[in-house]
This record gives C-alpha cells, sequence and structure tokens, in this order.
C-alpha cells in the first residue's frame, strides 16, 4: 500500500508520544513494503523531501513558534500554517490508498480529508485525545469554537481510530458511530533492555509537562507527607512548562528541597528510560491522558505506576493488565499509595508487557484495522451509500 501519515511535527526533530508514534508505525510499515509517506512542518535544514529509514519525510512549510505566552498553551498558528500549505504537496503525491491524519491540532485534517476525497483514498482520523466541554476550561467562552472544529473533524470520514478505549468511549460520547478501532500506543523493548538505569537513583519519578491537568503539585503534596515517614524519600521530576516556577516555590515552602529535584527537559529517550530504570515507582498524577505513553514506558521499565483515578485519564485503562494503581487526586491517597508500592515487592506489581505492546505488534495492528476499513469502504462504494 502507498500511505500518508499527516501530523504538524515531525519525530526526530521534535519528541513526543504523536510524533514516535507515526514514526515507529511508519518505518516499520516501510520494513514491510509498504511505501510511506509523512506530512508535516519542515522542522529539518536542507530539501523540503527527505529520506530516512525507510520513510520519505515531505517538511511543507517553516514552523512557527509552537507554544506562547506565561499560559505555555500551545498556539493554533503552526496548525493552520501546515493546514495553509498541505494540500498542493499531499495532492502532486499521487494517490494514496491511506491516508491517516492525527486529530489535534484539528486543522491539518480538512486539507487532507478533501484530497483523500479527491483522490479516492481511505482517510482515517486518529484521536489522540476527545476534549468535548474541556474547551470551556482550556479557553472560557471561545471554548465553543474548539467543540465545534472538534465536531466537524468527526464527520470527515466514517472511519476513526483511537489510542485508547478512554479515548474511544469519548469519541462515541461526541457522536461518532461505531465501527471505531482501537489502535494503541507501543514500546520498544529491544532499545529498553540496552539501556542501563541512572546512576541518579529516586524513590518516585513524574515526567510529565509542567502544567496544570498534570497536577505535579499533589504530588509534591504527597512526598511532604511521606516526608514524616521517610525522611530520606527522593524524587525526581522530569519536564518543563509554565508551572515549573510555581512548583519550585512549593517545593521551597515545603522544606522538600533535599527531597524533590526537578531536571528540566530531557531530550534524549534513552537518558528518559535511564532515570525511569533507576526509579522505584513512577507517579503521575494527570487527570487528561489520552494514551500515557509514559505509564507504559514505566512499565516496560519493569517500574509500578500510581495515577490519578479520574475520567479523563487514559492511564487507568493500563491497570487491568497489573501494575497501574488509580487513587483519588488528594495529596494524602497519593501519599498512601505511593508508599504501600515502595513497600511491595515489584514482582506483584508489574506484568510483563512484551508482545502485545510492541511497536511491531501494533503495527499489525493498523495494517490490520486499514484493510478492514478498505474493505468496509469497498462494501459501501459497490452499495452506493458513499
Amino acid at each position: 500500500m502507498k500511505i500518508a501519515f499527516v501530523y504538524d511535527m515531525v519525530y526526530p526533530f521534535r519528541i513526543g508520544g504523536v510524533e514516535k508514534r507515526v514514526w515507529e508505525i511508519s518505518r516499520r510499515l516501510s520494513a514491510r513494503g509498504h511505501e510511506v509517506h509523512v506530512f508535516g512542518l519542515k522542522m529539518w535544514e536542507g530539501p523540503p523531501d527527505t529520506f530516512r529509514e525507510g520513510v520519505y519525510l515531505h517538511g511543507v512549510c517553516r514552523p512557527m513558534p509552537f507554544h506562547t505566552g506565561e499560559s505555555g498553551r500551545r498556539t493554533i498558528f503552526p496548525a493552520l500554517w501546515l493546514s495553509l500549505f498541505l494540500f498542493l504537496p499531499l495532492l502532486r503525491k499521487g494517490r494514496f490508498d491511506v491516508i491517516d491524519c492525527q486529530n489535534f491540532p484539528y486543522f491539518p485534517c480538512f486539507p487532507a480529508g478533501v484530497v483523500a476525497a479527491l483522490r479516492k483514498s481511505l482517510f482515517l482520523v486518529t484521536w489522540h485525545e476527545v476534549w468535548g466541554r474541556y474547551w470551556f476550561y482550556y479557553m472560557g467562552r471561545a471554548g465553543s469554537v474548539g467543540i465545534f472544529i472538534e465536531r466537524l473533524v468527526k464527520n470527515l470520514t466514517r472511519c476513526h481510530i483511537a489510542v485508547s478505549p478512554t479515548t474511544k468511549a469519548m469519541l462515541l460520547d461526541l457522536g461518532v458511530e461505531e465501527p471505531v478501532a482501537v489502535v494503541p500506543n507501543g514500546v520498544d523493548f529491544e532499545r529498553i533492555r540496552k539501556v542501563p538505569p541512572s546512576s541518579e537513583q529516586s524513590d518516585i519519578i513524574c515526567i510529565a509537562r509542567l502544567i496544570p491537568d498534570k497536577h505535579v503539585d499533589v504530588l509534591i503534596g504527597a512526598v511532604a507527607l511521606l516526608k514524616a515517614s521517610i525522611p530520606e524519600i527522593c524524587c525526581t521530576i522530569v519536564g518543563r512548562g509554565p508551572e515549573e516556577e510555581r512548583l519550585n516555590a512549593q517545593v521551597s515552602l515545603s522544606g522538600l528541597d533535599k527531597n524533590i529535584r526537578f531536571t528540566g527537559f530531557v531530550k534524549d529517550q534513552d537518558d528518559i528510560l535511564a532515570l525511569l530504570k533507576a526509579s522505584r515507582a513512577c507517579v503521575l498524577p494527570s487527570t487528561r491522558e489520552g494514551f500515557g505513553m509514559v505509564a507504559l514506558e514505566a512499565l516496560a521499565c519493569g517500574i509500578p505506576v500510581v495515577t490519578a483515578d479520574h475520567p479523563g485519564n487514559a492511564i487507568r485503562d493500563l491497570a487491568e493488565m497489573g501494575g497501574v494503581r488509580a487513587v483519588p487526586l488528594t495529596a494524602q491517597d497519593f501519599a498512601v499509595a505511593i508508599q504501600e508500592t515502595l513497600q511491595s515487592p515489584l514482582s506483584t506489581f508489574v506484568p510483563s508487557l512484551e508482545g502485545a505492546w510492541d511497536w511491531d505488534a501494533v503495527t499489525e495492528q493498523w495494517l490490520g484495522m486499514a484493510e478492514e476499513f478498505l474493505r468496509i469502504s469497498k462494501e459501501h462504494a459497490a452499495k452506493g451509500s458513499l
């Protein structure tokens, strides 16, 4: 098959969960003999079209600032910029059997959907998050615009992919009709095995962008409570964001300067894996996760996870395998759960994930899903319903 993936940011020039998913699936599809193209912002030097590990990368236009202002929120301008220039490059590469566009940040879905319609390609939208009424929390009254655009995107195709059962449930609540395929994210077990633990050991590690939805303040409050019984407790917080100054102040006011360290942003994935392997528990108090890559990577490193019991947190979907404990979003509940986790043998918490959660297995799931959607589309076309 000839396959196109569309997302504004491109791995490895920007490292994030969505970028990594697109890249890992793309290069494995290429290794299986498929022709794979990735369209996004031009984040590299040299010509706009390049070839990397069997995958064609197309830099549609130069990037713009990704976050803005003291809030650190993601701006809409890179996505708008990409959507303005995406149509012709995507159209000129000929007909794709499948165009898979990542749902967020929405705008590129529209030109990608038009090209798919013109070329009679299967158009997939992969949903990493569904915001719904969260838009009002994020933007106030202007959130109605976000809700409107999100609903427009869900009507662009009948073929939707969700990265988790939680995201699928939110899609169905949004009004998307079945079938909605669930194709999760994965991990690279071979890479994980090769990375040794960091020399900087921790009892607790939290890897998150420092924004309100991640609730790192709850973790700091839990560490303050735990210090009474575990004076030398050590917590590492990895990430940057607009909450960083406030969280540092909370650490100082709580007398935790010797217990909690902030590493800032860690770019190298091997360094992140090394920090995970050198920790005893991964704590993620987030209330908004479409999947939760960090949690999966922690489990793959043999580290149990404590997370928030919240309907917007898809990390809870991993709990049925074992290794993930979801608790109410209070410092007291997190303190109790962390202490119990630290006092229990790791073998009683962490399951073996190899096989089903490897990127090879995820790629096979993606292929099976695409073939099934192609079959359904052909049946509908034959009946004159498409």
